[in-house]
C-alpha cells in the first residue's frame, strides 16, 4: 500500500511539473462556402498528445475573424477531426467532421470548410 501511495504522489507531482504546451505563431488559413475570411497569422496551440490543436488571434481578446475568437480541431480518430468555431457571443458551433488533407497535410477539410495551420 505504502508502494501504491509513493508511486501516486511521484505521478501527481510529475505532472505539475510537465510544461505546459505553448502558443506559437502561425499561418492560418480559413475557407468556408468558397471564400476565404482568414489568411494570416494567428496562435497554435496545441491540445493533448493526439495533435488537436486550438487557433486564436494573437492579440488577447481579439477575434481571429469575422465573430469568431476561437477555433478548436479535436481528434475523433487517426486524420479525423471534429472542428467548431467560438464566437465572441460565446456561442460554440460544430462546424462538422474533417479529415486531415492528404495533399497538403497542415490542412483540415469538411464538407463546407477547411483549416490549415502552417509554420510561417
Amino acid at each position: 500500500m505504502r508502494t501504491v501511495l509513493a508511486l501516486a504522489t511521484t505521478l501527481a507531482f510529475a505532472c505539475l511539473d510537465a510544461p505546459a504546451a505553448q502558443a506559437r505563431d502561425v499561418r492560418c488559413t480559413v475557407h468556408e462556402y468558397r471564400t476565404t475570411p482568414l489568411d494570416g497569422p494567428c496562435n497554435f496551440e496545441p491540445d493533448g498528445r493526439d495533435g488537436s490543436f486550438t487557433l486564436s488571434s494573437r492579440h488577447t481578446g481579439a477575434a481571429l475573424y469575422g465573430d469568431v475568437v476561437l477555433i478548436s480541431v479535436t481528434m475523433i480518430s487517426p486524420g479525423v477531426a471534429e472542428v467548431r468555431g467560438l464566437t465572441r457571443g460565446g456561442a460554440n458551433s460544430r462546424w462538422g467532421e474533417a479529415r486531415r488533407s492528404t495533399q497538403d497535410r497542415s490542412c483540415w477539410t469538411g464538407s463546407d470548410f477547411q483549416v490549415c495551420a502552417r509554420s510561417p
